[in-house]
């Protein structure tokens, strides 16, 4: 087992006393005593912010939602309302979820009808044009004549241009052919990657500590409920536990979007993420164990556990030790198992809560869900259908 730990720097306001030295009259010494008292008074009000973070991951790779500890004030304490937290406080969180879920799926559904429209519109546009070609034919004279027109001017084009513009091309053609090499699923998870490692470097600017605490991680005590269960999903403090997450992700992305699709894969990790995070709120409002919480295990946990239900007898192996090997479904087993024990015992080193609710989420979702959501999408398809081709530009039937 792999512990990193790190702290974020601590930031106070600045207090200088206010005055000029130079004149010495009573008013500038009495604008100085009102500057150090108000200095006190926002110290004592718990204006100093100090957070530490602390991300491990499991035996088998899978980071956690590491434990993101705020130690504040007691006078703080009691004006954020921490000792008040209670269930009842769970209900717009809950709300929240079912609908963003819904909204998920929705929003995959209609994706999905969009992204076939257009295939089957470049489709038909490329059969017609050859078609066309068939129906007016050119001469061979005349394709050597283009060929020769074409190449003359990007040969023009290409001299015209300067060393740097030359080599940032070459740069984008590698960056493209590298692009065209990646399965669907590593395409898929490059956007959730690219946004990870967005918020990773939002980390590291001293103006947003404060807005990155307040909505980048999930806590039940926090004033900020629904928003973090979502921002919190792509939000990590330290570099090991980001790409521990997102090799994990990376790994089963060919797996996950050859099972489900594009679409449907979106929809599953955003739901498991916020799902994953309201079984974390639960926990912690339950046994008294506040604290924020960030990171992506929640929503990987439930690709974890979708490609472990569905294909059980796969070889898994640790990367460090590649001569060991087992069953996909007795990893899901270990991990649901050791998860279990972690929020039976209450181990702190992680957030089990979170890691059992994204990973009874995949699980469900292959053994139930994909049946009673995703293959009950006609009705919206077909609402939005309607939709489309009544109105303005909508076009024929697909």
């Amino acid at each position: 087992m792999l512990n990193s730990s790190s702290a974020i720097p601590v930031y106070v306001d600045s207090c200088d006393p206010v005055g000029d030295n130079r004149e010495g009259s009573l008013r500038s010494v009495e604008a100085g005593n009102m500057a150090w008292r108000g200095c006190f008074l926002r110290w004592t009000k718990g204006d100093i912010l100090i957070s530490t973070t602390r991300g491990n991951r499991s035996p088998l790779g899978y980071q956690q939602r590491c434990g993101f500890r705020k130690a504040l004030k007691k006078t703080e304490a009691k004006k954020e309302g921490v000792e008040d937290v209670g269930l009842k406080q769970l209900v717009k969180p809950l709300v929240f979820t079912v609908g963003f879920t819904g909204c998920s799926f929705g929003t995959a559904a209609i994706w999905q009808y969009e992204s076939l429209k257009w295939r089957v519109q470049s489709y038909v546009d490329e059969t017609r044009a050859e078609w066309l070609g068939k129906l007016h034919p050119q001469t061979q004279d005349d394709d050597q004549k283009q060929n020769e027109d074409d190449t003359v001017y990007w040969h023009r084009w290409w001299n015209r241009l300067s060393d740097f513009q030359k080599q940032a091309i070459a740069i984008l053609f590698q960056v493209n052919q590298w692009w065209d090499n990646l399965t669907q699923g590593q395409r898929t998870v490059s956007g959730i990657i690219a946004v990870n490692a967005l918020v990773f470097c939002c980390w590291r600017i001293p103006s947003l500590q404060r807005t990155m605490i307040k909505y980048f991680t999930s806590d039940p005590a926090s004033k900020a409920l629904c928003f973090p269960m979502i921002l919190s999903t792509f939000s990590h403090y330290s570099l090991l536990h980001m790409g521990a997450n997102m090799y994990v992700l990376w790994s089963f992305s060919s797996s996950i979007v050859s099972l489900l699709g594009p679409e449907q894969f979106m929809a599953v990790y955003m739901s498991a993420g916020v799902i994953s995070t309201l079984v974390s709120y639960v926990s912690k409002t339950a046994t008294g164990r506040l604290g924020p919480s960030l990171g992506a295990s929640g929503a990987i946990m439930a690709v974890l556990a979708a490609v472990c239900t569905k294909m059980p007898e796969a070889k898994l192996g640790i990367i460090f030790l590649p001569m060991l090997t087992f069953s996909a479904g007795n990893a899901l087993k270990a991990i649901i198992a050791m998860d279990t024990a972690g929020l039976v015992f209450g181990w702190r080193i992680f957030d089990h809560a979170a890691h059992l609710g994204g990973a009874l989420f995949g699980v469900w979702y292959i053994a139930y869900g994909h049946k009673l959501i995703w293959k009950n999408r006609e009705p919206l398809v077909k609402m939005w259908h309607d939709l489309r081709t009544k109105g303005p530009g909508g076009g024929g039937a697909l």
